[in-house]
């Protein structure tokens, strides 16, 4: 048994001094240490061995043991060394090279003009307000005095979770929520995003953002939604801006409008942007109809007021003239990074 231990003392060794790298160095322990290897064939045949030579073979087990673990030991810190300084003669690293530039992100389009309308607004005294994105059917129709058999109300445009429960189609229920609750003078926006049943183009989408602006308060004139306006549009596009409003209809305000304003490209002479015309449509806009503010717990005999709303998408086009609305929601590096 002596001379056995000595025999695979002395293979072990030999092998261990003849590995080159860790991975044969591994294999070396496996094959004498491992559960299927030589040393370990020994342990499980002590049975065999006479009890009273038991101890004497245990002991020759152990040392043999003992010699081969330090040996691979030994050996593997010097093939880690070799290894180490192997991988760091290879791996220069040149400090004149310049660093690798790290990718920094930036705000979206519409976020940018989003920015830009706010700190118009809240400039001119305005409070930001937000509203839930899946409305009831009452403040969404109903309370801007739109009945039931309002065309708008068809589900063709119209996306409902049931028949109280709608996803918004503007932002104007916010307005009646401010006004339900807070009185008046009442200066807000409310932007933010919206749903319609339209079929993905260059100027539609099913999901956009819209802002809706409102003021209540005593003695409140058409005139000052014109002021406004002027002001917000020469703001946005170019203190040269004109404006232009044109009689339109909606349920919610009385009178309305829609209002135009000359290109900012061609000043108004007509180009391939404004199609010729040297207008371009920006927004609608109207003072509030007193049965709206009569719903919303508001006197139409003490306050009037004035509300407008505009894409937000719609003035993202224009300012950075893109001409395709799904540009913005394509997440396409190569154009998001010129903003």
């Amino acid at each position: 048994m002596k001379e056995r231990l000595q025999k695979i003392q002395e293979d072990a060794m030999r092998q261990i001094n003849e590995a080159v790298n860790l991975s044969v160095l591994n294999d070396v322990r496996v094959a004498f240490l491992g559960k299927k290897g030589e040393l370990t064939a020994v342990l499980k045949g002590m049975k065999d061995v006479a009890p009273e030579d038991r101890p004497k073979v245990g002991q020759f087990v152990n040392e043999a043991r003992k010699q081969i673990e330090e040996a691979l030991e030994s050996t593997k810190e010097k093939l880690e060394k070799a290894a180490l300084d192997k991988k760091l003669k290879e791996e220069v690293i040149d400090v004149t090279l310049p660093a690798k530039r790290n990718k920094i992100g930036h705000r979206h389009p519409n976020t940018l003009v989003l920015d830009e309308v706010e700190r118009i607004f809240t400039g001119m005294g305005y409070e930001v307000v937000e509203g839930p994105e899946l409305e009831y059917d009452y403040y969404n129709f109903e309370a801007l005095n739109i009945p039931a058999n309002h065309p708008a109300k068809d589900e063709q445009d119209t996306f409902y979770i049931d028949d109280k429960i709608l996803l918004r189609t503007q932002t104007s229920p916010v307005q009646v929520r401010v006004m339900e609750k807070q009185k008046p003078p009442i200066r807000m926006i409310a932007p933010g995003r919206v749903f319609r049943a339209d079929e993905v183009d260059a100027t539609h989408s099913p999901s956009f953002h819209q802002i809706e602006g409102m003021v209540i308060d005593k003695n409140v004139t058409f005139s000052d939604l014109k002021g406004t306006l002027t002001m917000f549009v020469q703001q946005m596009f170019g203190k040269d801006t004109k404006v232009k409003f044109r009689p339109h209809h909606f349920p919610f305000t009385e009178p309305s409008a829609e209002m135009d304003i000359s290109c900012f490209k061609c000043g108004g002479k007509g180009c391939r942007f404004c199609k010729g015309e040297g207008w371009i449509e920006i927004l609608g806009c109207g003072m509030v109809h007193p049965r709206v503010l009569r719903m919303s717990g508001i006197d139409p005999e003490e306050y009037q007021g004035f509300a407008f709303g505009v894409g937000l998408e719609r003035i993202s086009l224009l300012k950075y003239e893109i001409d395709d609305m799904r540009l913005l929601y394509e997440n396409d590096e190569r154009f998001l990074k010129q903003f």
